[in-house]
């Protein structure tokens, strides 16, 4: 450890800007996209920075570029020499991967970093106590956001989506700048200190990052709460605890925006200690937002203080836009639209913007992403659905035929209710990587005849295109099926990087396959 250690106000913008982390030794542990970011963030600063991480760089999805060519140790593939890398450091900024207390974190990984810890500098209290810091990249972020106004998002499905139709809104209103990032794989490290002091910041949330966090939101979002990373948490309570946690992340004069039909989160309404806006499939109650005869209705949704407060403008009664305007498919995608609505109501956004954003907004990659339509086939990259009310939400959003591509890494959950939804809505299911075995004999025991196997994600597009072909049929609007990758389980079983490398092979298969047939 360099000099006589960090305060926590030296990890704040303007004293990073005057010098705090240079000649500091800083070491940050998991080198994936978030490690990278965060390296490149305070080698910027002048720190001394070494990135340690148990795979080897080659398989860390743009390791090897990032680090090329810079001062930036590197330390891959060992998960036994961190303990001589933290002896000197000032500062370790963990990826939300690696937080002390997850049963997916090495042995030897969680007995370095909790010596560390255990004479590191609190992160609550006063700023002032000087010593050696471990700190977590979202909670270095939100640091560095400063006063800029903070939306968080969380939930166990939607909250990608949810996240990204939140910034198109606000970017509809020209007198504030509008950033995405969190979980998305958009690391907010590196931008965070240079935002404009005006700007509107919506951060996704995981499961991962939430319990790494102390500093507050200024709006936190619930989409839902079921049952999801069991294989981290080990029970469903554990992993409801750990997504509640953004509640008592809001900060005090905050607002919380809650799912009305989710019976979970609807339970966080009744907590009192910040303002709670909440929106339903129904008629919204009083300071919510629902549906009336068809249209997305508020009232008396109340702007954010610091955005004029008073009632939310709206259309006469309370009207926002038609629910047949929104583009997004699946019933499942009006709940999302409804918490992105009351988050731009919150910010004294304008009706006629919310309605403009939400009608053009057709969704993000990897989640319902029509990627092409080849000969009939309609190719459908889900590749985010990692649980199985996710699932279930997709295959319910395509008519037959319906051939279901499945498989990766378990993550302990329970798919005995799936099984059923799939035998009703699918005509064929390609099962691959870890979880073919089980997947099989789930799916023939409910009812599935046709059940093919594949080694990867590129032979999975070509069986069920097969598949897609044998079983298809002519239909008005031109497609004979739709080929779905929706996969149940995580993508480590295949990839290095979890944020959408499944769905880009998928992708990439796809349209080589429509190259081939031009």
């Amino acid at each position: 450890m360099s000099g006589d250690g960090l305060t926590l106000d030296d990890l704040n913008a303007p004293a990073i800007a005057a010098g705090s982390l240079r000649g500091r030794e800083v070491v940050i542990l998991g080198g994936g996209r978030t490690g990278q970011a965060t390296a490149l963030f305070a080698a910027g600063a002048g720190a001394h920075v070494t990135v340690h991480d148990t795979d080897s760089i080659e398989r860390v999805v743009g390791a090897v570029e990032t680090f090329a060519g810079n001062t930036i140790r590197t330390s891959f593939g060992d998960a036994e020499n961190l303990g001589p890398l933290l002896v000197d450091a000032d500062l370790v900024v963990h990826s939300p991967a690696v937080t002390l207390g997850f049963p997916t974190v090495r042995p030897s990984i969680e007995r370095d970093l909790r010596a560390f810890a255990a004479g590191a500098v609190p992160l609550t209290g006063e700023g002032g106590a000087r010593g050696r810091i471990l700190i977590s990249e979202p909670e270095w972020a939100l640091r560095l956001l400063g006063s800029r106004w903070r939306v968080g998002v969380t939930g166990t499905k939607g909250k990608s989506t949810t996240s990204n139709l939140i910034a198109t809104i606000l970017a509809r209103d020209p007198s504030h700048s509008v950033e995405l990032g969190g979980n998305n794989g958009k690391p907010l490290i590196g931008r965070a200190a240079t935002l404009p002091a005006d700007a509107r910041v919506v951060i996704e949330l995981s499961e991962l990052q939430l319990p790494s966090l102390h500093s507050s939101v200024d709006v936190g979002v619930f989409t839902n709460v079921t049952v999801d990373h069991l294989d981290r948490h080990g029970s469903v309570s554990a992993y409801r605890s750990v997504k509640r946690l953004l509640a008592d992340r809001i900060a005090d004069d905050g607002v919380m925006v809650v799912n009305l039909d989710d019976p979970v989160v609807a339970a966080y309404a009744g907590i009192g200690r910040v303002e709670t806006v909440g929106y339903r499939l129904s008629s919204p109650i009083p300071g919510g937002v629902g549906i009336v005869d068809g249209w997305i209705v508020a009232a008396g949704v109340l702007r954010a203080p610091r955005f004029g407060g008073g009632v939310a403008a709206t259309g006469p009664s309370g009207r926002i836009m038609p629910v047949g305007e929104i583009a997004l498919p699946g019933e499942h995608s009006l709940s999302n639209v409804l918490a992105a609505v009351s988050v731009a109501l919150i910010a004294g956004v304008a009706p006629d913007a919310i309605r403009s954003a939400v009608s053009s907004f057709t969704g993000i990659p990897h989640r319902l992403e029509t990627v092409a339509v080849v000969n009939g086939i309609r190719y459908v990259n889900d590749s985010q659905a990692t649980q199985p009310d996710a699932v279930a939400a997709a295959v319910r959003s395509f008519p037959k035929p319906l051939i279901l591509i499945a498989g990766g890494r378990s993550k302990g959950l329970d798919l005995a209710d799936l099984a059923p939804v799939v035998a009703q809505r699918c005509s064929a299911v390609v099962v691959m990587g870890e979880l073919a075995d089980e997947l099989e004999a789930l799916f023939r025991g409910a009812g599935i005849a046709r059940i093919e196997r594949a080694t990867s994600v590129e032979s999975a597009v070509e069986v069920g295109a097969r598949l897609a072909q044998e079983i298809g049929t002519p239909s008005a609007d031109g497609i004979r099926a739709t080929l779905l990758l929706s996969p149940i389980g995580s993508s480590f079983d295949m990839y290095n990087n979890p944020f959408g490398a499944r769905g880009e092979a998928f992708r990439a298969a796809v349209l080589a396959q429509a190259e081939a047939r031009r």
